[in-house]
């Protein structure tokens, strides 16, 4: 027990595990390669073979080249590993973008990396469609790898990790209150829950396809929205196509994509009753619905689209969108006034349900301080009584909810950070903070400045900087990533 206590932390370990993950991102990115030589892009080409070939020597030779002493990992090595996987996937992912003149600078071009690996959304390229096809493909799969996860489809390809640190991966990854296991294993999980993954994605890809969109366009879609992440490869995002039958349909994806992807399996394996009895899953599409239906009737109201249902049926999409951190847009949002933003702002901050792809604080949190106050006011008229939180069933313990309440705390200090930057540099105040909700949410949408009328690529380095962490932390859910700033962390256990 001595010796354990004295144990440093296994970089070496970490540093090896990324050389692997690092193998499997050079192999992701032989796909936009080969688009790239279907549609004859010479420039786009050069980027991806060459990054192709440094992101595979650099993994061959951490994983090869890296002995460690030690081949476990614990809770530290797996918190490590979590944070460190976003920041250098972004940082090789982004070279394409930086080699094919995209984006030549570098700050642009990690800030748009780490959007698609976060899901948030938030573009700084001005003009999407004069963007080359295999760099499209390569920023929509970022999106689609990063919404399961990146440590879980790790886990699924690779279930030696289940034996020296699944667990921890698996939990510093997977967001939510409490962290289920759908099956025995850690590997058999994320087996499970990335193959929901790619039958949703197909499909949807078979619904995009049957409608207006060309296969290119279908299939870029169909990633960022099972993976809510709203990059698009047009610049008037969904309303390019103006089209009913899309807008429906993608609703109702991003929807299915924000629901807990345990209950999605369970359903699909025949346990039906399952997602009906569950608390989170009736607020979700209760809560999102309902605000989705008062943005439809208001988008009516004011009257800016000559058909009505086609308006109602915009303002239901534009709702959800903002709800599950998708960020696709289906209309002019900012030309209905302040009280329609205000209302995504509201929807964005908590999200959808924990355990899906969607970002924001999660309902599962809202539902336990809603049951939580309504037992504090319970107890102002009879005192006497012993009554406990149950969410989903179970009774949520003291830890449980002391965890929520500190996430929440440092989710609301982040925003108010980020909010005071943005603000400082230049951006009027309700454009700051709807723009400071957006990234710690993982949502992507702007307003004002950064919205449909502006852009991301206007805010300053110092802004896409403090962006760009709020896109990580809110991904990984905020302590995977503050834990790391502690001295603690560091020193030998």
């Amino acid at each position: 027990m001595i010796g354990e206590r004295k144990l440093s932390l296994n970089i070496a370990v970490v540093a090896r595990i990324i050389g692997w993950l690092l193998i499997i991102e050079s192999s992701f990115m032989v796909l936009p390669l080969i688009t790239s030589l279907i549609y004859s892009e010479p420039v786009s080409i050069r980027a991806f073979a060459i990054t192709i070939g440094i992101t595979l020597l650099a993994g061959v030779a951490m994983t090869f080249g890296i002995r460690p002493k030690r081949n476990n990992m614990h809770t530290r090595e797996g918190l490590l590993l979590t944070a460190s996987v976003w920041v250098v996937f972004s940082l090789f992912g982004c070279l394409p973008y930086m080699l094919s003149g995209t984006l030549p600078r570098f700050v642009d071009a990690y800030f748009e990396m780490m959007s698609g690996f976060s899901t948030t959304g938030a573009s700084v390229i001005r003009d999407v469609e004069s963007v080359a096809k295999g760099i499209l493909l390569w920023r929509s799969m970022s999106q689609w790898l990063g919404g399961m996860g990146i440590i879980l489809f790790t886990l699924a390809v690779l279930p030696m990790l289940n034996h020296s640190g699944g667990v921890q991966l698996f939990n510093a990854e997977v967001t939510g209150l409490t962290h289920d296991k759908i099956r025995p294993r850690v590997s058999q999980t994320a087996t499970s829950l990335w193959a929901v993954y790619c039958v949703l994605s197909l499909v949807l890809l078979a619904f995009m396809w049957a409608g207006p969109m060309e296969f290119f366009d279908a299939l870029n879609h169909t990633m960022v929205i099972t993976s809510t992440g709203g990059f698009s490869t047009k610049n008037a995002s969904m309303a390019h196509w103006n089209s009913m039958y899309l807008n429906i349909v993608v609703t109702v994806f991003m929807l299915l994509s924000g629901l807990n992807f345990h209950l999605l399996y369970k359903f699909a394996v025949g346990d039906r009753m399952a997602i009906w009895k569950n608390d989170v899953f009736r607020w979700t599409v209760g809560l999102l619905v309902g605000v989705g239906v008062i943005v439809g009737i208001n988008v009516v109201l004011q009257d800016t689209m000559d058909n009505k249902l086609m308006a109602f049926v915009c303002g239901l999409f534009q709702t959800i969108s903002a709800a599950t951190s998708t960020g696709l847009s289906a209309f002019d949002y900012e030309a209905d006034g302040p009280f329609v933003s205000l209302m995504f702002v509201m929807v964005m901050l908590f999200g959808a349900s924990a355990g899906s792809t969607a970002g924001g604080a999660k309902i599962d949190r809202l539902v336990l301080l809603v049951k939580n106050t309504s037992i504090q006011i319970y107890h102002l008229l009879h005192p006497n009584t012993v009554k406990v939180i149950r969410v989903n069933g179970r009774v949520v313990n003291d830890e449980v909810y002391a965890k929520c309440v500190a996430f929440l705390t440092c989710f609301f200090i982040m925003i108010a950070i980020s909010t005071i930057v943005f603000t400082e540099s230049g951006m009027p105040a309700f454009d700051a903070i709807f723009t400071a909700v957006s990234a710690v949410s993982n949502v992507g949408m702007g307003y004002g400045v950064t919205g449909l009328h502006g852009s991301f690529a206007d805010m300053n380095d110092l802004c896409k900087v403090v962006f760009s962490f709020d896109m990580l932390a809110g991904r990984l859910e905020l302590f995977t990533i503050l834990i790391l700033f502690t001295r603690g962390f560091w020193k030998k256990s």
